[in-house]
């Protein structure tokens, strides 16, 4: 052994040893003497190419010094990126097809078609450049939160015909088309051509949209109309028992309510039997929280058009096959029940296409003001056609300038209500033409700025 391995071992021990003999003195003085015998001498390799200590070893020597851990030092929060929000084309539209009974020799002859046809009126939306669209992607783009198609398409089925889940929905799923099943609540589980529950699940479980159409499917304006007598009695019976607006909110309120309660779901939307409403059962349907509300006259739905529970269907029926061919893939106007003047053969949103005043979703102060709206974008008006009606109004002798092809009304009577709607009538190029747009009145914001 040589002189220089000796002394270098004999330098370790006496550090053992001088380490144990100071265990009880602390660790200050043992992380001391273990630096100093493990410092390098200036000028040697050691000094040049050593690394400095890892965070593990840093954490070591910071405890022993009786220092705190730089490792569990709090690390500062990540400010959250703000979220952009979503870009909602306004100029988009969708229609909203109403099915019944989809069935192959049906006895029932109304509101039923085959399912050939069925699955032929599927091909032809797609042929005519429709995207069928869920029933929520279009809330949400009422709501300004989602974006959808230009020319978009929702599939409806009312009732809870067992041929939706039989017939309609394997065509439906070679399709990817989204739907939305109607449902009233008496005619679930009672057999023969009925749904069950069961299979009312089963669809959920699949993603199938499920939403309520009454307890009874009775007509909501005149109590047991459109029953046969059985559940007609029954309907009056409730109206005896509750009142009309007990019988109302059953209807509206409680079938909501069965159907959350049985499949553990979210109804937000509504639709009348055979269309029919009246203001104390679209009172019923705000009271319920409904996020919208469905007729069976077809229209183009937009971004704030029709109001959110009157929204327009087209109702197929095979004996009325103009109803899709030509009414709803033509987005125009139509349906099995509709407004007592004729079907506008265009319907477009007034603040995408016209200049107005107020314009859409603004907030007036003025209890008196002047609408206005320049035509010229619906063609070439016949300036005796032109009529104006304002919701809580009805018609007003609106005057038409053919010059500027401006309408326009002063009001002689105050405004009371916060929301008003203004629809225009006229025919152009021979076709009736047809464009609204709603403004709100608040004495108390004026000048106050549209609402988004």
């Amino acid at each position: 052994m040589s002189h220089t391995r000796f002394e270098g071992t004999t330098k370790s021990l006496v550090l053992i040893c001088t380490v144990v003999a100071l265990s009880f003195t602390g660790c200050k003085k043992i992380n001391e003497l273990v630096a100093k015998f493990k410092k390098p001498k200036h000028g040697s390799v050691a000094t040049q190419s050593a690394a400095p200590p890892t965070q593990p070893e840093n954490a070591a020597v910071a405890a022993a010094n009786g220092a705190p851990n730089p490792a569990s030092a709090p690390k500062a929060a990540a400010t959250p990126m703000p979220t952009a929000a979503p870009a909602v084309n306004k100029n988009a539209a969708a229609i909203c097809l109403c099915y019944h009974n989809i069935e192959d020799n049906s006895k029932m002859k109304a509101l039923t078609i085959s399912v050939a046809e069925f699955e032929k009126e599927m091909q032809t939306i797609k042929d005519n450049g429709f995207t069928v669209i869920p029933m929520q992607d279009f809330l949400a783009f009422r709501r300004g939160e989602k974006d959808i198609p230009v020319k978009s398409c929702i599939i409806t089925i009312d009732d809870g015909w067992v041929s939706a889940y039989e017939n309609a929905w394997p065509i439906l799923k070679k399709y990817g088309y989204p739907f939305t099943l109607f449902i009233y609540i008496n005619y679930v589980n009672t057999g023969g051509k009925s749904m069950s529950w069961d299979q009312l699940g089963e669809m959920r479980d699949a993603g199938v949209d499920i939403q309520c159409h009454t307890y009874s499917h009775s007509s909501l304006k005149v109590p047991g109309v459109g029953m046969d007598k059985t559940h007609a009695a029954m309907v009056k019976n409730d109206v005896a028992t509750l009142g009309v607006d007990g019988w109302l909110h059953k209807e509206v309120v409680e079938s909501k309510q069965v159907l959350e309660k049985q499949l553990g779901i979210k109804c937000n939307a509504f639709a009348y039997p055979f269309g029919v409403w009246n203001q104390r059962a679209r009172d019923m349907v705000k009271q319920a929280g409904y996020e919208a509300a469905f007729t069976v006259y077809g229209q183009q739905l937009r971004f704030s058009t029709p109001p959110y529970d009157l929204l327009g269907r087209y109702a197929i029926d095979a004996g009325k096959p103009q109803i899709f061919y030509t009414d709803a893939m033509k987005m125009i106007g139509g349906g099995v029940s509709g407004p007592p003047a004729p079907a506008p053969a265009v319907a477009q949103l007034a603040a995408a296409s016209m200049i107005t005043q107020p314009m859409e979703g603004e907030t007036i102060s003025n209890p008196k003001p002047t609408i206005k709206a320049n035509l010229a974008t619906m063609g070439e008006v016949e300036a005796g056609s032109v009529q104006m009606r304002v919701s809580g109004f009805g018609p007003v002798p609106a005057q038409y300038d053919a010059k500027t092809k401006t309408v326009s009304y002063t009001f002689t009577q105050p405004l009371r209500d916060k929301n008003y709607t203004v629809i225009l009538n006229a025919t152009a190029g021979g076709k009736r033409v047809e464009t609204r747009w709603t403004f709100n009145f608040d004495p108390a914001k004026a000048g106050a700025p549209p609402k988004p």
